[in-house]
């Protein structure tokens, strides 16, 4: 489903996470992996080939948005780039809740670590990293202010925020971290999970901050 102009969704089946395909060059995680080949599949009838595609950003390291990473990048031969805080954990597979999944941890080899202000770069996108720790130390959302677009991963959603209760989780942490994204102008909310929001975003982030 095109959800903005050059901005693909690949929506999660079951626990997995969105996958978002930006101009067909960065793809935005990759699920835990049990639909890879549908995943693939609809790219291709997209009319996007996999050599095209050359980087995989991790919201963060968690087994539903990072346990296809490895079956992507033999397929596209794409960097995989994750925040500095979160890159130990997706390379040894520590603390991505795998066994949640009934999966065992993949261990990855992390190509380009993300930092705050970082940008991800396409043909009609620039997207500045923003570094929100709270779900994960190291997760991140991606910014797009010339078009007002923001994927959250799991931060926040468009009905709620993420969990905390994880290893190096923090409720603290997080609710700073959506303070800081009800500062942005955003049109459009593009969450790690469930139903985009089209158009009053900004107004949707601040209410689901002032409710908690």
């Amino acid at each position: 489903m095109q959800v903005h102009k050059n901005i693909f969704l690949f929506d999660g089946v079951g626990y997995d996470s969105n996958i978002y395909l930006i101009d067909g060059e960065v793809l935005v995680d990759t699920g835990t992996g049990a639909f890879f080949s549908e995943t693939k599949d609809e790219i291709m009838k997209l009319g996007f080939g996999p050599r095209k595609i050359k980087l995989i950003v991790n919201t963060h390291c968690h087994f539903d948005h990072t346990g296809a990473d490895k079956k992507f990048r033999d397929w596209t031969k794409a960097k995989i780039a994750i925040h500095k805080k979160d890159k130990a954990w997706l390379e040894s597979g520590r603390n991505t809740l795998a066994e949640s999944f009934n999966e065992q941890a993949r261990s990855i080899t992390v190509d380009q670590v993300l930092e705050r202000g970082s940008k991800i770069k396409t043909k009609n996108f620039t997207f500045e990293v923003i570094h929100t720790p709270g779900h994960t130390p190291g997760s991140i959302c991606l910014y797009e202010k010339n078009h007002g677009i923001l994927i959250s991963g799991d931060t926040i959603f468009s009905d709620g925020i993420g969990r905390t209760d994880y290893p190096g989780g923090s409720k603290r942490d997080l609710l700073f971290s959506i303070k800081k994204l009800t500062r942005l102008k955003v049109k459009t909310l593009l969450p790690g999970h469930g139903m985009p929001k089209i158009g009053g975003a900004s107004l949707l982030i601040k209410q689901i901050y002032a409710i908690q």
